[in-house]
């Protein structure tokens, strides 16, 4: 019997070398926006095409569809009935047909040219020529720069108030700005967002005021969590805005749950969750890739790829070609796009959240910014990079700069309307910070609650505990937090 199966697998490996399928062919066209995979054995269930107006240029995406599944037992009977000189051979194999070769030949660990990045504006703000992006109102490009500028404003004062000792802890979004706003005006209010850490953008496009961001981060009484994250830890239902979670990618597994469960009711709307070059090195970022893609959920994946994990650049994270290639790994519809190009960014977006919510698929975005500031208040980067290499890209590759030049070529901004902005900017920055200094701390009692409908046996006694401790040692905890 063994001899037997040997000598039919001798029969199915024998034939003519037949080339070998390394990768996805690249659309390089001008309007092309996605890759997509070369699949020779089977041909697409029906044509798939999302026109965008730009200048009478279209974007054509092309149609993507499963492998079929096989009938296993059908293949012996096919055997029987195939020669040795047969050219042709293939493997009905369970998740679709596999031609075989007699070449033993290795998938290369990287094509021999990394995967273009998609783009709109130059560095000076000027169209690149034959562009192909999404076209945005007056109205709609003025509020994404003011917005991006107040985002810049924001994280310049806040950043400085902790370094005064007045909050614990900041993160900026410096040199990140086009991704945080022009992807959040791509979406719709209804869309859910489970953001990392490096999205305060998505939330104040949807409306979230700057003196909710300073009562979070100084933790008052009016702050939504209570006072119980971290500062920068932001969260509103109101917004569709989850609130953020400090362990790394945990967010990713838990969007694709959401992205099935607006599928399953049938909503038009989709999940989009951030994540940076670090979290997809993590486990919970491939996981969340093969969870989305076999379940088909509508669910947009946006990983900043700014070169630095904290202190890990990049090359010492993954030998592979950024994010962008493991998208096709895991069977979903991928993009490269320049992180620094609102316009680019806008449109990539715009695009993925249609085509996620159309045909019920996942889209992996792949945006190359740059962490112009530290990771935190925590770090200082300079001890890890070159001052000149940040100088570079804060200076040259500035996101808001660049969106600037365009609106003002399109005689939407000046540098009337520049001055008037920034000021009134600062002045609600500056009354904010110190409404929210006044406002009290959550009482103790906010630590427990809100978990639980009714506080279980061992909230209570951790509660009972915690009292009796800073009866004994008073000095030791805060005098500001009610009792």
């Amino acid at each position: 019997m063994a001899y037997w199966l040997f000598g039919r697998c001798r029969i199915l490996v024998h034939h003519k070398k037949l080339p070998l399928l390394l990768g996805s062919v690249l659309n390089r066209t001008s309007s092309s926006f996605f890759s997509s995979a070369n699949y020779p054995f089977k041909s697409p269930k029906r044509p798939h095409t999302l026109p965008r107006n730009n200048n009478n240029n279209s974007t054509s995406l092309p149609f993507f569809s499963r492998y079929e599944s096989t009938k296993a037992e059908a293949q012996l009977e096919l055997e029987h009935d195939v020669s040795e000189d047969d050219h042709n051979q293939v493997t009905d194999f369970p998740g679709g047909k596999v031609a075989f070769t007699s070449e033993m030949r290795f998938i290369s660990e990287s094509a021999q040219k990394r995967v273009p990045c998609y783009r709109v504006l130059d560095d000076n703000g000027e169209l690149v020529k034959y562009s192909s992006y999404v076209q945005v109102s007056k109205e709609m490009a003025v509020k994404m720069y003011s917005d991006m500028a107040t985002l810049q404003t924001m994280d310049g004062i806040f950043y400085e108030v902790q370094r005064q000792g007045r909050i614990s802890f900041y993160l900026t979004s410096t040199g990140e700005e086009a991704v945080n706003i022009a992807s959040a005006a791509a979406l719709t209010p209804d869309d859910v967002v489970l953001p990392q850490y490096r999205e305060p953008g998505v939330l104040l496009w949807r409306g979230f005021s700057l003196q909710q961001f300073a009562h979070q981060c100084f933790g008052n009484t009016n702050d939504l969590g209570k006072g119980r994250q971290m500062p920068i830890h932001y969260g509103s239902n109101e917004h569709n805005y989850f609130t953020i979670s400090s362990p790394i990618a945990t967010q990713l597994p838990q969007a694709v749950g959401a992205a099935y469960s607006l599928k399953m009711d049938g909503k038009s709307a989709c999940v989009v969750t951030y994540c940076g070059d670090g979290g997809s090195s993590e486990g919970d970022f491939h996981a969340a890739m093969n969870f989305a893609a076999v379940m088909e959920a509508p669910v947009v994946f946006i990983c900043r790829n700014n070169g630095w994990a904290i202190s890990t650049p990049v090359e010492e994270q993954f030998r592979s070609d950024g994010m962008v290639v493991k998208g096709q790994a895991y069977g979903m519809w991928s993009i490269r796009v320049d992180g620094n190009d609102a316009l680019a960014v806008y449109s990539a977006v715009h695009t993925a959240r249609e085509v996620a919510i159309r045909e019920k698929r996942p889209i992996l975005i792949e945006a190359l910014t740059y962490r112009v500031g530290h990771h935190s208040t925590s770090d200082d980067s300079t001890k890890y990079r070159p001052i000149d290499e940040i100088e570079h890209w804060k200076m040259s590759k500035n996101p808001v700069n660049r969106f600037r030049r365009w609106v003002e070529r399109n005689g939407w901004w000046n540098d009337k309307d520049e001055l008037e902005l920034r000021s009134s900017i600062r002045k609600q920055l500056m009354h904010a910070i110190q409404e929210a200094e006044k406002a009290h701390k959550p009482p103790l009692e906010d630590m427990f609650n809100d978990v639980y409908d009714q506080l279980p046996s061992n909230l209570q006694e951790q509660e009972k505990l915690l009292r009796e401790t800073i009866e004994k040692h008073p000095k030791d905890y805060p005098s500001d937090v009610p009792l």
